[in-house]
């Protein structure tokens, strides 16, 4: 049986997938402010089966870290295309960042060669004729004035190809303890640079699987999972377990996403009342990346 600090790992991987991502560094006069843009910028973020985006804050920034000298927040965006990653970009820093007191608003990613969004770009019509263009070391920016001086966005953003759907499952004995060791593992993988949790406070309670018996909808409870229901399907809980719950996270690369995946487990492991430990996957064809615990395991 495979075990990780004595806990229960099922021997089976994590299915992730391709997505296109953007770094957007959001800047204020004080950290409290770049919070309330970062906080608002990717809220209604949490899967793009109902939102425009998977989005969070990355980490929050020192003056020394930012293009302008302010305190800042990093925050990562994920798309399915990068066009639709543009439109989702676009809007939020257009409705909360652009309107948030004092910020500004910069690129976070040197991208791939090409594959560039406009955001700052897009954004200067707000000026009605006032914005005022800026070529600083072969970047452009944009000046639009408003009612508490000015806001100044880079004119593009770069994007790579991130992975997207990096999962695990925790089964725990108690509800408490079962979030507690979700909350850890949260923790842990907060620390793993160029990774987000989009879901609130990182953990979903509501875990999926693909289809439903209505039809048109594209995603409904995944019954295998759910405590009240196991004398009535056919479950995957064992004896013992009475709650579950699910980190989903996405990377800027497969190798962030494996570093969180093993990151997130072992801090779970850790914690008491933790049954067992496991992935979700639809048999490899949802996605191209596999993520195999065994594989992750081994090398602790």
């Amino acid at each position: 049986m495979l075990t990780l600090n004595s806990v229960e790992v099922e021997d089976t991987f994590a299915e992730a997938f391709p997505m296109t991502a953007a770094r957007v560094v959001v800047t204020a006069e004080t950290i409290h402010w770049a919070r309330v843009a970062g906080t608002t910028a990717t809220g209604y973020a949490a899967s793009v089966i109902g939102c425009d985006t998977e989005a969070a804050i990355e980490r929050e920034l020192s003056p020394d870290e930012t293009p302008d000298g302010r305190p800042g927040v990093a925050l990562l965006y994920f798309g399915f295309s990068r066009d639709a990653l543009a439109k989702a970009v676009t809007n939020r820093v257009a409705q909360c960042v652009l309107t948030c007191a004092t910020t500004a608003c910069f690129n976070g990613l040197a991208g791939e060669p090409g594959k560039t969004i406009r955001v700052g770009g897009t954004l200067r019509y707000f000026g009605d004729g006032w914005q005022i263009s800026k070529l600083l070391e072969g970047k452009r920016y944009w000046r639009m004035p408003t009612m508490d001086g000015e806001f100044l966005c880079e004119e593009t953003f770069g994007t790579v190809k991130g992975v997207g759907g990096g999962n695990f499952l925790i089964l725990g004995e108690t509800q408490s303890q079962t979030l507690a060791a979700a909350e850890a593992a949260v923790e842990a993988i907060r620390t793993v640079p160029g990774v987000i949790l989009p879901f609130p406070g990182g953990v979903v309670r509501s875990g999926s699987k693909v289809g439903s018996k209505y039809k048109g909808l594209k995603a409904s409870t995944n019954e295998a999972y759910s405590p009240t229901l196991r004398g009535a399907v056919n479950s995957a809980l064992p004896e013992g377990v009475n709650a579950v719950y699910e980190l989903v996270f996405d990377g800027l690369d497969l190798a962030s996403v494996e570093r969180a995946t093993l990151a997130g487990l072992t801090a779970a492991s850790r914690c008491a009342g933790v049954k067992k430990l496991t992935a979700g996957n639809y048999g490899g064809k949802l996605g191209p990346h596999h993520i195999h615990l065994k594989k992750l395991i081994a090398g602790v």
